[in-house]
């Protein structure tokens, strides 16, 4: 995932900050305006509602009418329809410490006439609550935990916003990895799910993320084992912080991390499951790190106010942060289909002693495992060999008179034979995990902590050992150390005593060891059960524990599938290429079955009427692209780069039309290297592309630059052989920007 990152503060005028500072308060978005609501300025709790204009960056006190809430902090603020409801919150006399109390009340405040209302529900209410968390969905409002006072909780309640009259307040009955009781935490919805992350919940705080499905009302706990170590973790645990969504990610900053107030921002990308730091360009400007701000977002931005920074600060300050995150990167998703369906598979392994079949395509094998790549072609060797041999004694028969069959050589490619290898070390059900590994990069977890899919992890980890794939050894060993518990321990430990796996024994004997989990393991039916030298290993262990050995050494997490697949192009797949693209005459070897993963046009073509030498004309509409702009092509569809140059972008603007992938990533990236990289000598060369592929928003831009700078654009030679519709394009342009004055003066001097 990209970001073009641009975080800076919003300037407003200095003697309005003494009226902002404020800590603990809410923000909501409503238009293109920011509405902050109570908190506390580090004196007395505030009730004021604040209006940002986020157009002309001015502050105002919105218009009220009504009987507002009491003053207030840690409440929520939620937008539905044309209003904001505020509910809960911490109310009392913070400068003489009376009247403090926790509130379930709630409030609805109307943008269009300003007036205050207050809710008021009969039957069954929440327990009045702070520090909680609210959002909006399918016209109802839901809290979720907080702290009443005396605890904390992790209850939900939701309540319609449709109809005040009838409304009622309904208690959820949560299933699932419900999250522990906790308070100060930020909630936001993406894809029709909410997230909660982190947040302070006593010795269990943790930085996990949750995710609830509204529709079945259940929890589920986002792993993390499939983050490989070296790849960016999950944000420290925190609370205090800030999370919103935009588009598929959810971004979160500040809060207290550890006696720290970190300040970077974090963004997890809800498709992909990862986590990723943020860079600052070099024009932005960081807020300072900060806990109980509030955000949100309106339109492409997300504004961040207020807060307390070093030393017990209120602060004032709006900053403002340029979201510009791109379609996905399909790369992973598109190997995984080709695997999935099994189409132009070239190569079937034989396993184990049942000699169990699994098919598979050659150029991803080979790139993604050397160990397989050896065996791929030694059984390459031995086809060849037999088809020599088999051909000579054809040869021979036909100089007898005798039949004559076609050579196999001359066949079109598409029905030469499978390539049959052998691998009598592997099963079939561990080899097909594996497998997906190498199309993907993870491997579908199986259900966390029973036994018989944690054997089934082991198996592959012990072929990623055989055939020394790291990072799948990473993977597997993160998966089966986050499984192990009290039921499975033992079957794991004896399970990796038999298969040799010492790292994951060490890890279960540890575990067993454990002061809490001794006695509860020890007098399970299955210790009973267990080897004679295990029992005894076990029991050494409680007596005398080994020293524990710490190791600096670097943790080799292996290549990965963007790194194998960039050797493959730039000549590590060369050997194994079984198409040949042909620009402007030029070969260019290539990989059918990467080409028909990445390219709905080539597997139509492939799949339909693959041309019999095995050769393909490549064009993009009727533009024949250069060569550098080829084989920036090519990296895109082998493994998801998109750094370019300016001119690549021109020819390859329309190729995710022509070609078919899978989103229009390449022609976003493409549009923003041309918009950021338009000069006056190139513009009339975008225009005219922009004008091919209908990007009208780039030609706009293009006939903007050229009225502004068209002193030096008219002296350009390739003006004239501009098409006549686009001439007229410029002249209307030109015609709109001329003022009135000017076209007077014009006049006069004719």
């Amino acid at each position: 995932m990209s970001h073009f990152f641009s975080f800076n503060p919003v300037f407003t005028p200095s003697f309005y900050l003494p009226l902002h500072r404020r800590s603990k308060h809410t923000v909501v978005a409503y238009r293109d305006a920011i509405y902050v609501f109570g908190g506390d300025n580090g004196k007395n709790m505030l009730n004021d509602l604040l209006r940002f204009d986020v157009k002309d960056c001015s502050w105002c006190r919105a218009f009220t009418t009504g009987t507002p809430p009491a003053p207030r902090y840690h409440h929520s603020a939620v937008v539905y329809g044309s209003s904001m409801f505020v509910f809960g919150g911490y109310t009392g006399d913070i400068y003489s410490n009376s009247n403090l109390k926790n509130k379930n009340d709630l409030f609805e405040y109307k943008f269009a006439t300003g007036q205050w209302t207050e809710w008021k529900v009969e039957g069954s209410l929440p327990v009045a609550r702070s520090a909680h968390g609210a959002t909006v969905y399918n016209d109802k409002l839901w809290i979720f935990a907080g702290y009443d006072g005396n605890a904390r909780l992790n209850d939900m309640w939701t309540i319609s916003l449709q109809d005040r009259e009838h409304a009622c307040w309904e208690e959820i009955d949560q299933s699932g990895e419900i999250p522990p009781s906790c308070c100060n935490f930020p909630v936001a919805v993406c894809q029709d799910k909410m997230f909660v992350f982190s947040g302070q919940s006593g010795a269990k705080i943790t930085n996990n993320l949750f995710q609830f499905e509204f529709k079945g009302h259940m929890w589920t706990r986002i792993p993390t084992e499939h983050l490989l170590r070296g790849s960016p973790p999950p944000p420290q645990r925190r609370y205090g912080h800030t999370m919103v969504a935009f588009d598929r990610h959810l971004y979160v900053f500040g809060g207290a991390a550890d006696n720290t107030l970190p300040n970077e921002l974090h963004c997890y990308d809800v498709d992909s499951q990862t986590w990723e730091v943020i860079h600052p360009s070099q024009d932005s400007e960081m807020p300072s790190g900060r806990l109980f701000h509030a955000a949100a977002v309106i339109q492409d931005a997300m504004y961040i106010f207020g807060g307390t920074v070093d030393n017990n600060v209120r602060s004032g300050e709006m900053y403002r942060f340029q979201f510009s995150s791109y379609p996905k990167c399909t790369l992973h998703e598109d190997y995984g289909k080709l695997w999935e369906n099994r189409q132009f598979c070239d190569v079937e392994f034989i396993l184990g002693e049942r000699e169990e079949r699994v098919l598979g395509h050659i150029a991803i094998v080979t790139a993604r495992c050397q160990w397989l790549r050896k065996k791929i072609l030694q059984a390459r060797d031995r086809q060849r060999q037999q088809r020599t041999k088999r051909e000579s004694s054809e040869e021979s028969e036909g100089a007898a008179g005798g039949p004559r069959d076609v050579p196999a050589g001359n066949k079109p490619s598409g029905t030469q034979p499978l390539l049959e290898v052998s691998i009598r070390e592997a099963e079939a059900q561990p080899f097909e995990v594996l497998m997906q590994f190498l199309y993907t990069d993870k491997i579908q977890y199986p259900r966390r902590g029973h036994v018989q899919d944690v054997l089934l992890i082991m198996d592959v980890y012990k072929l990623a050992l055989s055939f020394k794939l790291s990072r799948l050894e990473q993977l597997c060993v993160q998966y089966i150390e986050a499984s192990v518990d009290l039921q499975n321990v033992l079957s794991v430990c004896e399970n990796a005593n038999k298969l040799q796996l010492d790292q994951l024994k060490e890890h279960c004997l540890n575990f067993v060891v454990k002061e809490s989990h001794f006695n509860q393991v020890i007098m399970t039916k299955e210790f009973e059960h267990l080897s004679t030298p295990l029992i005894v290993e076990i029991v050494r262990r409680k007596q005398q524990p080994p020293p524990r050995v710490y190791s600096d050494q670097p943790v080799d997490i292996g290549t990965s599938l963007v790194q194998d697949m960039k050797a493959c192009l730039e000549g590590g797949g060369l050997e194994f290429c079984d198409i040949i693209l042909l620009l402007d005459g030029h070969p260019r070897p290539a990989h059918k079955a990467i080409l028909a993963a990445r390219s709905s046009y080539f597997e139509a073509m492939f799949r339909s009427f693959m041309p019999e030498d095995g050769q393909v004309n490549i064009s993009i509409g009727e533009m024949v692209p250069s060569k550098q702009a080829f084989e920036s092509m090519l990296r895109y569809i082998y493994y998801g780069d998109v750094n370019m140059p300016p001119e690549d972008s021109l020819y390859l603007f329309a190729a995710p039309y022509y070609y078919g992938f899978s989103n229009n990533r390449l022609q976003a990236y493409c549009k923003q290297n041309l918009e950021m990289n338009v000069t006056v000598e190139n513009v009339l060369q975008i225009l005219e592309a922009a004008d091919k592929t209908q990007a009208l928003d780039m030609k706009k831009h293009c006939l903007h630059i050229i009225v502004h700078q068209f002193i030096k654009v008219s002296k350009l030679p390739n003006l004239r052989s501009l098409s006549q519709l686009l001439l007229l394009d410029i002249i209307e342009s030109l015609a709109t920007h001329i003022s009135d004055k000017q076209c007077a003066e014009m006049g006069s001097d004719i």
